[in-house]
């Protein structure tokens, strides 16, 4: 019998949450063949079966929450998939009340253990009528809650309690869905975010004609010699490179009551996924060619939409790029990535009639860009400043090959 356990999950992530059932119990399965997925904060993970055999017992339910090292289940060894004893009777067709329960996660089994809950007594609002942590610690809250006081007078309306607002019912044409791990953490980090950052944005305009005819002209040879195509992408990353080499504040952040200078440059690549957006990283982007840039912007792209990045690929970014223009956006405001303290958001190119330095009028793909920076470390004067050095590095891209 080997037990099937949580494996660690990275740097500052001790909980994750039994996103799903792979392997059944019964079913046979083969060495590293994924047999539960779990869901981080951060990303989505498969742990694999650590030799050939069969699923002898499934310890935690799918939407339970485990900490590191909680037994998910057990497998024997062998190949073929364990047939049912003939006394065994089938499970019921419908979920188990929260009374009956038979299977708790260790954290939920913790509490209802050193409290010496009742369970009859817990309302369980988990997948399947089963008892969350959540569930366990409302109920707690309830029973030390002081008796009730008098009601007051209608000239003194009680006050609203602190704390999360209550849920409201559901509507009979709603749909009510518990958030993900990743879209709680995404939730927190954003507001963590305008919390603590004296957060602000500044813009400008990049003519991209340039970048989209030294593209045009070596597309093709590029993606031939070096089997990825030549896209905006690297153009961006190298410019902000040069202009955080020129501006450090941009590329620092605030530790309590110092700032950390970064002296490498870690840019995070902003990805949309069906999970929930997330910023895996392009490391020592400084050192990488075009093509490496695009390479490996391929590769996390991809992992990220497949939710196969590791963990250390989303952490400790020095600057953030994101490009809303493919999904069209025109215009806005992205949100720091903290504890960064610059962000810079890539929009739609769109022809606009712009007025040459002759006086004449002509259609230009034009591109809004946008800067957003935390004015506690960085500058009004260096935030714009460094937007220009990215304007002009787009606009005269050799300035990228010369390093001026």
């Amino acid at each position: 019998m080997t037990e099937i356990k949580v494996p660690a999950l990275g740097e500052s992530v001790s909980e994750a949450t039994v996103a799903r059932w792979i392997k059944k119990e019964g079913e046979a399965v083969k060495a590293d063949e994924p047999v539960v997925e779990l869901e981080t904060d951060k990303v989505t993970l498969e742990v694999n079966a650590p030799h050939d055999g069969v699923i002898s017992s499934v310890a935690i339910p799918e939407g339970a929450s485990v900490e590191v090292g909680a037994v998910l289940g057990e497998m024997d060894k062998g190949g073929a998939a364990a047939a049912p004893k003939k006394d065994e009777k089938s499970p019921p067709a419908q979920p188990a009340k929260a009374v009956d329960e038979p299977k708790l996660a260790p954290a939920v089994r913790k509490l209802v253990e050193e409290n010496d809950i009742d369970l009859a007594k817990v309302s369980a609002t988990g997948k399947d009528g089963r008892i969350s942590k959540e569930d366990v610690l409302n109920y707690l809250e309830r029973e030390k809650a002081p008796a009730s006081s008098p009601a007051p007078t209608p000239a003194a309306p009680a006050a609203r309690p602190a704390g999360p607002k209550p849920s409201r019912e559901t509507g009979p044409r709603e749909e009510r869905v518990r958030m993900t791990r990743l879209r709680q953490r995404i939730a927190e980090r954003l507001k963590e975010a305008q919390d603590t950052a004296a957060m602000l944005t500044t813009f400008n305009e990049v003519d991209m004609s340039a970048v989209m005819a030294l593209r045009g002209a070596y597309k093709d040879v590029f993606e031939k010699k070096h089997k990825v195509k030549l896209g905006f992408m690297s153009f961006f990353v190298k410019a902000a490179v040069s202009a955080l080499k020129e501006f450090p504040a941009v590329n620092a952040e605030i530790d309590g009551q110092d700032i950390v200078y970064k002296n490498y440059y870690d840019i995070g690549v902003a990805v949309s996924t069906p999970q929930g957006l997330v910023v895996p990283v392009l490391r020592g982007a400084d050192e990488k060619s075009f093509a490496d840039i695009e390479r490996e912007i391929v590769d996390l792209g991809t992992r990220a939409r497949e939710g196969k990045l590791a963990m250390d690929e989303l952490q400790g970014g020095t600057f953030t790029i994101t490009n809303g223009g493919v999904f069209g956006s025109l215009m806005s405001t992205p949100i720091l990535n903290t504890p960064q303290s610059g962000i810079l958001g890539m929009h739609k190119i769109q022809q606009r009639p712009m007025v040459m330095e002759d006086g004449s009028i002509a259609a230009r793909p034009m591109m809004y860009l946008a800067l957003s920076y935390d004015h506690r470390i960085v500058d009004g004067r260096e935030a714009v400043s460094f937007l220009v050095r990215i304007k002009d590095a787009i606009e005269d891209p050799q300035r990228l090959l010369l390093s001026v």
